[in-house]
């Protein structure tokens, strides 16, 4: 306890050099061996992250075994800049720098390389990704548009979650355990050899969660459960040709507890029942070393989706292909460029709640993308520029430039500007879908508002700013901060229109439209310090203010509170790791996150720790504990939903992992 409270007060003397740094597995590696982490995700091609001119952050393989989460989407808590908010028990709100629901639009989510969000909304279902969490080679975090080379919904952020190589998960892997709220999770995996230059895997995981609560301490009636399989097989060297095929499939059941409306008497049904959840995908990549350093990648993937919940049944299909090629066209010119094409089908089966006209569609989007790393002086000064063109159905052409700059006046320190435009295409939703939501009295028994889809609608776009700073300014502590301002415009609205002539005819018809802009800018910092040889300290601190406003014309006001009430002004995190014996890890996290205004939420601060201890090199016994300051808090509110507010509980649970 005394050496836990020395450390609290050091850390709190150094609190403005908050900063961050990428982790390594090797807890014993000085932060200045760290700079050499390198990451893909701003250029598309690997570089030190150390000289990265963008807002990312690294979640290492070290920081989600030690974190304790067992989900990925929690495994981005202590990422400075991202918001994340669990609705119910197996839903998340997930965004960084602002704009977040359910249905969180604005942020462009990668595994491996497949794009994982749904065009349905352009959002993304965390519950279904997944993997053994101990096969993920690390989680790159951009803040910020990544859209020149990442394309359309990248807006607000990226992230790339990679998986170990096949040759790094030899051999059998065992874990599992149980709590109370984790009522019960596992997996196994076995990795071999074949050939020479062969590498696999295979795996398959099962977890098991119990409901979250009402406010009331009632049961939320929303437990849930899903089992999953995959495999990975690697065959080459990176140094010259890598082929790479992998695939998951998974299944599972979420309880779901909501209102909605129907259209005979009582008009207001209570649906509380098992939705089932399921889908498979799989990929392949080429990975080519060309002469004089250059290299061509070629990737496709299909990904099939089944899926019932509040929304209409969905069932999708997508293909996709990439091709990319990076090459230095001289001592000062490094470029990546590639193309692809993306084809996407679905078929909708409707209720009266919620409908799609038509119930099938197919849409495709093809791009070009360009990035140019241009040398200006060794070692020094780096500009960057680069754009992508897509075209979609929805918008036709897209164009998504950017320019970054980034000076590294010394070994230890760089600082970096960019500018970028993003856009978000239209969902299927805003141009296809039709709400009915039900009116309460004195409105005429059966009443409904409804919400329908616009085929007039147009991007969304950004203008974003940043302005960075990364340093290391001894081998044990390093700092990093971002301030960034974001201008918006043509942004997504609901304005009142005319009723529409099939029944049911609503009273209240309102139509999706882009008459709202604004800006948003903030601050975000975090530090990395190794105080002591056996004692890590992390910190960070976010600051997040959004402006909007209707542009003329507009009758739309509903928006503007809800999308300025729904992200915290103010967050901060700060993380203990202590490898107290050779044998025995203890780590401690602390979280605020500021009250949201609409949906009104609390403001709340907890504590999560984990204490881990390995009799023997292969098998570990660890106890975590998330939440712990209090029984239950609610972290967000489901807004395109009829349903109550649910609340995250208290959780301990018990892991043994093996390994052989």
């Amino acid at each position: 306890m005394q050496k836990l409270i020395t450390g609290c007060v050091l850390f709190s003397l150094t609190a403005p050099l908050l900063a961050q740094l990428a982790q390594t597995n090797l807890a014993d590696l000085e932060l200045e061996q760290l700079t050499k982490v390198r990451v893909t995700s701003v250029s598309r091609h690997s570089e030190p992250l150390s000289g990265a001119a963008a807002a990312i952050y690294v979640v290492s393989e070290e920081d989600i075994r030690r974190q304790g989460f067992t989900t990925i989407a929690d495994s981005l808590r202590y990422v400075p800049g991202m918001q994340v908010a669990q609705i119910n028990s197996h839903s998340w709100a997930i965004t960084a720098r602002g704009f977040n629901n359910e249905y969180a639009n604005k942020l462009l989510v990668l595994m491996d390389g497949r794009s994982v969000y749904t065009p349905l909304f352009a959002g993304v279902y965390w519950d279904v990704q997944d993997t053994i969490l101990e096969d993920l080679q690390q989680i790159e975090v951009i803040r910020g548009p990544g859209a020149a080379l990442w394309g359309a919904n990248a807006v607000n952020g990226v992230i790339n979650i990679t998986s170990k190589m096949a040759q790094d998960t030899q051999g059998w892997f065992v874990s599992g355990g149980s709590g109370t709220e984790e009522r019960a999770f596992g997996g196994a995996r076995f990795g071999g050899k074949f050939g020479a230059e062969g590498f696999f895997r295979v795996y398959g995981s099962y977890k098991n969660r119990d409901d979250s609560v009402y406010d009331t301490g009632a049961a939320g009636d929303d437990d849930w459960q899903i089992g999953r399989g995959g495999f990975r097989i690697d065959w080459g060297s990176l140094e010259t040709d890598l082929f790479t095929l992998q695939g998951d499939l998974y299944a599972g059941k979420e309880s779901w507890q909501f209102s909605e409306a129907i259209p005979a008497a009582p008009f207001v049904q209570t649906v509380s029942d098992d939705f089932n959840i399921s889908g498979a995908n799989v990929l392949g990549r080429w990975t080519k070393q060309l002469a004089s350093g250059s290299e061509l990648k070629i990737q496709s993937y299909y990904d099939h989706t089944e899926r019932e919940s509040n929304l209409p049944e969905e069932r999708r299909d997508v293909v996709d292909v990439d091709a990319q090629h990076h090459f230095e066209l001289n001592a000062r010119n490094d470029i990546v460029w590639g193309l692809g094409y993306r084809l996407t089908s679905d078929a909708i089966e409707n209720s009266y709640a919620n409908s799609f006209i038509p119930t099938h569609r197919s849409s495709s989007l093809f791009n070009i993308f360009g990035q140019d790393e241009i040398t200006l002086v060794e070692n020094r000064l780096r500009f960057t520029v680069g754009a992508r063109l897509e075209h979609n159905e929805f918008t036709d052409f897209e164009c998504q430039p950017s320019g970054r700059l980034a000076w590294t006046p010394t070994d230890e320190s760089t600082v970096w500007t960019a500018i970028s435009r993003a856009v978000r295409t239209p969902s299927r939703a805003e141009e296809d879908i039709r709400i009915n939501r039900p009116v309460p009295p004195p409105a005429p028994a059966g009443s409904v508002a409804s919400i329908l889809g616009n085929h007039n609608s147009v991007s969304e776009t950004l203008i974003a700013y940043e302005l960075g700073y990364r340093s290391l300014l001894t081998s044990r502590l390093s700092y990093d901060v971002v301030a960034f301002y974001h201008d918006y415009d043509e942004l997504r609205s609901l304005e009142p229109g005319a009723p529409p002539a099939d029944p049911p005819v609503p009273v209240a018809t309102f139509y999706t439209d882009n008459k709202l802009k604004g800006a948003a800018w903030g601050l975000e910092l975090a530090s990395d310090w190794q105080m002591l040889d056996w004692w890590r300290w992390r910190g960070s601190y976010t600051f997040y203010e959004l402006s909007l406003e209707p542009t003329a014309g507009s009758a739309d006001f509903a928006t503007v509170a809800l999308l300025e009430g729904n992200a915290p002004r103010h967050q901060f995190s700060l993380r203990s790791q202590m490898d107290l014996t050779e044998k025995i890890d203890f780590d401690i996290g602390l979280r605020f996150v500021d009250e949201l205004e609409n949906p009104h939420v609390p403001s709340y601060t907890t504590i999560d720790a984990r204490i881990a201890w390995r009799p023997r090199p292969n098998l570990e016994l660890s106890l975590v504990g998330l939440n712990l300051i209090e029984p239950a808090h609610q972290e967000f509110a489901a807004t395109q939903v009829i349903t109550g507010q649910r609340e995250v509980q208290r959780s301990v649970y018990g892991k043994i992992t093996r390994r052989f």
